[in-house]
């Protein structure tokens, strides 16, 4: 059966150089995953094509997609002909969601997969360890509503889950998880000489929620 999701997770909200560093993914590659190239067809569909932009579960498509990057080696012409095989046998939108995060086994989506793509080798625990630590970086709760928690640095096991993306939380930008803050205020405040310590004082918020909040916000390009 096909998820039925809230309307503004289908909304274009974020161009392709935002979402690449929220992603931590090279924005020419995750241009490639939008638009295909040459004859290839494109392995996520942007809800938006001309400007070229994600909805937030375009966002979660790619960060999954991201995940699979290690698990098969960099062989997208593979994930690409599992995602066809998967359109005709389960048609839905949105399979790298509907596969990966609304499934009770996470394990099942790898197994299928692997029956698809016909994978010769067993997947070392580093591959699965990897592609296990992208999916726990997304929340679904008992009612279907999904909380994103990027990596703040780079992709790693120890990353906190400080910051969110949620379109029902601050317009679907940034923010201290479960605040409502947003990161761009509070680094700009930090900017403008404030101290960690009085900022956390002021916002009721631990000191390492401040700092992550201003070193993910520091890691954003310049806008121009």
């Amino acid at each position: 059966m096909t998820a039925r999701y809230n309307r503004l997770y289908e909304e274009p909200a974020y161009g392709v150089s935002e979402a690449a560093m929220y992603l931590k993914v090279p924005y020419n590659t995750l241009r490639y995953w939008l638009t295909g190239f040459s004859k290839r067809p494109a392995i996520v569909e942007p809800i938006e094509k001309d400007p070229l932009r994600l909805s937030f579960l375009n966002l979660l498509e790619c960060h999954a997609l991201a995940g699979m990057r290690k698990l098969y080696d960099l062989q997208l012409p593979k994930v690409r002909a599992a995602l066809v095989q998967l359109g005709k046998n389960y048609p839905q939108p949105h399979p790298l969601i509907n596969e990966v995060f609304l499934t009770d086994s996470k394990d099942l989506f790898i197994e299928r997969m692997g029956k698809i793509i016909n994978v010769s080798r067993q997947y070392d625990q580093l591959s699965l360890s990897f592609y296990q630590m992208h999916l726990e970086r997304v929340a679904i709760d008992s009612k279907g509503l999904f909380r994103f928690y990027p990596f703040v640095v780079q992709p790693s096991s120890s990353e906190p889950k400080t910051v969110e993306i949620n379109p029902m939380v601050g317009f679907g930008k940034p923010v201290i998880a479960g605040t409502g803050i947003s990161t761009a205020i509070i680094a700009s405040r930090f900017n403008a000489r404030e101290s960690i310590a009085a900022l956390a004082e002021e916002y009721g918020c631990a000191l390492q929620q401040i700092e992550e909040a201003i070193r993910w916000e520091r890691a954003l390009p310049v806008a121009a």
